[in-house]
């Protein structure tokens, strides 16, 4: 339902809210000098690491869980409104060009859709029935993640999305950067980066906002790790769609073959300019429609394929 509190309610909630904090000393802070105010914020946003590393148990169990359903073919959905919701499009638009994953896999939704993106739509964030809408756009099924995102741990579009989710048998995560907060204990996972006030009293797009993008970060590295899209440390299915990504795709193949530039062409050519192919002709010395197959059999895992041409 549309979240419906009496504006004074509202007021004592947000005062109880770390991320809502005053913080006096910082009262005069207008008076400071530019270069002593980007002291203030940076020595502010190096504590964030910090708080991040305190609830690395609970992100990798998420994670594991993420990756599991979608290794069974899920999806990871990002639900949140304002700065969070922007953070989780964000991570689900980067994940095609890094991962080559179909657009479909990865989705970010925030409240008041997409124009909500680059302007302020009123009210979105506090009606749990329009979160409820948009998931069912996607007709969410068990094999899928839902991540709500939310600074205050509060906000009702990032808890309805979670609530329906659950209720839909989706693994739900909640990601939020207060203690004790109604969006982590609504989900199966609640991960709470405890940030602090902000340095502009309840200006979540700081501290609050890079522990959300460090978090999110996790969340779609690790998983797609854990799904094969990497070998070692290098992006072997990274989609070579411009001109700097095909000199990064040749790079790739050198690196993790150590072969010379014209094999390394031919490979790609090859293999129509798939790198993980291309790896895998040169260093298992297999032709390119074997080298598709035997990525097809192991599921798209580059070491476990090498393991099967030997």
């Amino acid at each position: 339902m549309t979240s419906t509190s009496h504006p004074r309610d509202l007021r004592t909630e947000l005062e109880s809210l770390t991320t809502e904090a005053f913080r006096p000393e910082l009262a005069d802070i207008d008076r400071l000098p530019t270069l002593d105010i980007a002291r203030l914020m940076n020595g502010e946003d190096a504590t964030v690491a910090g708080a991040v590393a305190a609830r690395l148990p609970q992100i990798a169990a998420a994670i594991d869980a993420v990756a599991e359903r979608m290794a069974r073919g899920g999806r990871l959905v990002y639900a949140g409104a304002g700065t969070a919701g922007r953070l989780g499009i964000l991570d689900a638009s980067e994940c095609p060009p890094t991962f080559n994953t179909d657009p479909s896999r990865v989705v970010g939704l925030i409240a008041g859709g997409p124009d909500a993106v680059v302007t302020s739509v009123e009210g979105a964030e506090d009606s749990r029935d329009l979160a409820r809408t948009d998931l069912e756009t996607l007709a969410p099924t068990p094999d899928d993640t839902v991540v709500g995102i939310s600074a205050s741990g509060r906000t009702p579009y990032a808890i309805g999305a979670v609530e329906h989710a659950r209720a839909r048998g989706c693994l739900t995560v909640g990601l939020a950067c207060n203690p004790g907060s109604p969006l982590a204990a609504a989900a199966d996972h609640g991960i709470e980066i405890v940030v602090g006030p902000e340095l502009l009293t309840g200006s979540t797009r700081l501290k609050s906002g890079t522990a959300q993008k460090l978090v999110l970060n996790m969340i779609s590295t690790i998983t797609m790790i854990r799904l094969g899209k990497t070998y070692g440390n290098l992006m072997v299915d990274v989609r070579a769609s411009n001109d700097k990504l095909r000199a990064r795709s040749h790079r790739i193949v050198a690196l993790a073959t150590g072969a010379e530039d014209k094999e390394i062409e031919e490979a790609l050519t090859a293999t129509d300019g798939e790198v993980k192919n291309a790896i895998l002709t040169i260093l298992a010395g297999v032709d390119g429609p074997t080298a598709a197959r035997l990525l097809a059999e192991s599921d798209g895992h580059l070491r476990a394929a090498l393991t099967a041409s030997g």
